[in-house]
């Protein structure tokens, strides 16, 4: 099996980073390969330029765009670990999902840009398992409050993953980690997300049904 992680911090030793360690020490103890894209490291630009808006009117793929779409065909499980800014993804995971996900390879409305507005929407993308780790400095009664956590879920899980056919997706958020008082919740954390490795790995894995999982809590 092989996992591509896609990564968003700017530090090499942030919390977030040993987050994703963590979360990759029983996939690669189980004899899978990882290929992490670290955003950062890379130097991936997650602005939507003149090309991206061109591309999204038929023209041709912008440079280094057919390489990340390489990566992720060439997966068989996508995650993604990234601490969360303003109950969200980093500018920079938004930006490679804007830049990636595009027309005519993740979805298409009827059979081309022509028919945009006009036809139905066509999922391009395989429903492979899907892991999101979110790393939150605020406490987890924050976020049932406010519903920053289904928000989340709205836009990310349906409004992103499953819009595009990737409808086999696990959320997992860590909460309350900053500060020297909160190294027992960012120990847990580590636990937690080497957990959560195992389990997505797992043969007994079963798979999810994001948006009608969802659909249904809102309404229960």
């Amino acid at each position: 099996m092989h996992v591509l992680t896609v990564f968003s911090h700017p530090i090499p030793g942030s919390y977030p980073a040993a987050v994703r360690d963590a979360f990759h020490e029983p996939i690669r103890a189980a004899g899978h390969t990882v290929d992490v894209l670290d955003l950062h490291a890379e130097g991936f630009d997650p602005r939507f330029t003149e090309a991206d808006h061109a591309h999204f009117w038929g023209g041709p793929i912008p440079d280094g765009i057919a390489e990340m779409h390489r990566r992720v065909e060439a997966a068989d499980r996508l995650a993604f670990v990234f601490p969360v800014y303003w109950w969200g993804m980093p500018a920079t995971m938004k930006g490679w999902i804007e830049r990636v996900f595009t027309g005519g390879w993740a979805y298409q409305y009827g059979t081309g840009v022509g028919d945009r507005g006009k036809e139905p929407l066509n999922a391009l993308l395989p429903s492979i398992p899907t892991a999101l780790l979110g790393v939150g400095g605020s406490k987890e009664p924050t976020y049932s409050k406010y519903g920053y956590d289904d928000a989340m879920r709205t836009q990310i899980d349906v409004g992103t993953f499953a819009y595009c056919g990737i409808d086999d997706v696990e959320s997992h958020l860590i909460f309350d980690v900053e500060g020297d008082h909160n190294a027992p919740n960012r120990d847990d954390g580590l636990r937690h997300a080497r957990e959560i490795g195992a389990a997505f790995v797992s043969p007994d894995r079963v798979p999810r049904r994001t948006k009608s999982e969802h659909l249904a809590r809102r309404s229960s």
